[in-house]
């Protein structure tokens, strides 16, 4: 993978100037703990009042929980609570009371995207995520390999307990036999792209950035922040680590960032994702390399470890700035 941008139709680069991401940012990050925002967006034609619009909804979207790793086989039930939670979330917040036909919430649409992971454990997840967030349309795709396919009909469902709309598709990739066609993607290479395409938001979008080489030069080279280990909790998912090691253990890893007095104990509020780029045990500080604003990793006060890996191509770096230079850093506390 030579390219960080990969579209799948030709079409027009889309130019985020960086007065439009601060404009997102004050608007998404400044009112994390006060009622949602309500933001309107004008201004003369062609101005880009879609684009930004689009844009905001994308930062907008940052209730979230760092499960730690890229399966859910490791630990099913941390995985269903941490779907269970942002689904109640979900009705708390965005759903009129049935009590009540008085609105007091802006009512939302949801839409959940699920793994593909289907026979066995998968399947009693889904099963599962089905029966607790109860939804009130299902779109089930079909291909043309039966074996592969979920059951017929409401297959989650005891029998006329519940109505749902339930819709049944094909693929829609099809040869020309009418035979689903399924695409072999790389699950890494397309995560990796993920998590490299998270981090180029460290940087103003109108800067030359285009492949994997220049953005981990540029990241070797861009100011990490100061966190003094006093500031910060560590909690390792799925795995156990001794105290003598907890610290040593993070260094050039990938965390989830974490704000234990939101959400619940078990599980906190992630607000972001973060690279630990080296640790000064003498001076008792992390090196953070994240496109988490200031203003909101303050607040962060947990790192959360899983098994989730800093892309290969991130790291294959000659010549990189070295992390504990002072006047190389932000500072935070």
């Amino acid at each position: 993978m030579a390219s960080l941008i990969e579209p799948e139709t030709p079409s027009e680069n889309i130019y985020i100037p960086e007065e439009w991401s601060d404009a997102a940012d004050s608007i998404a990050y400044d009112s994390v703990t006060s009622p949602p925002p309500i933001a309107l967006v004008c201004g003369a034609k062609n101005s880009g009042k879609t684009t930004f619009s689009r844009y905001l909804l994308n930062i907008l979207l940052q209730r979230c929980f760092f499960f730690g790793d890229v399966s859910s086989k490791r630990d099913p039930t941390a995985y269903l609570n941490a779907i269970f939670s942002l689904c109640d979330y979900y009705q708390t917040e965005y759903c009129l009371s049935n009590k009540s036909k008085i609105p007091t919430k802006t009512e939302l649409p949801l839409v959940i995207n699920t793994p593909g992971w289907v026979k066995g454990v998968g399947y009693d997840i889904l099963v599962d995520m089905l029966k607790y967030i109860a939804p009130t349309h299902v779109v089930k795709i079909n291909i043309s390999a039966e074996s592969k396919n979920l059951p017929a009909g409401a297959f989650w469902l005891d029998e006329d307990k519940e109505m749902v709309n339930l819709i049944e598709i094909n693929s829609a990739r099809q040869d020309s036999y009418n035979r689903s066609v399924l695409v072999q993607k790389d699950a890494r290479s397309l995560r990796e792209f993920r998590i490299m395409a998270y981090f180029r938001q460290c940087f103003p979008s109108n800067l030359n950035i285009t492949t994997i080489k220049e953005l981990a030069h540029a990241l070797a080279s861009h100011p990490p922040y100061e966190v003094p280990v006093s500031s910060v909790k560590i909690r390792h998912l799925h795995c156990e680590v001794p105290s003598s090691e907890v610290f040593f253990s993070l260094n050039a890893t990938l965390v989830g960032l974490a704000v234990s007095s939101e959400g619940s104990e078990n599980l906190p509020l992630s607000v972001g994702l973060g690279i630990v780029r080296g640790i000064d045990t003498f001076k008792g500080l992390l090196y953070v390399i994240t496109p988490v604003p200031q203003s909101t990793l303050e607040k962060v006060d947990l790192f959360l470890q899983g098994f989730i890996q800093i892309p290969t191509g991130l790291l294959q770096v000659q010549g990189c700035v070295s992390p504990y230079m002072s006047a190389n850093v932000f500072s935070t506390s």
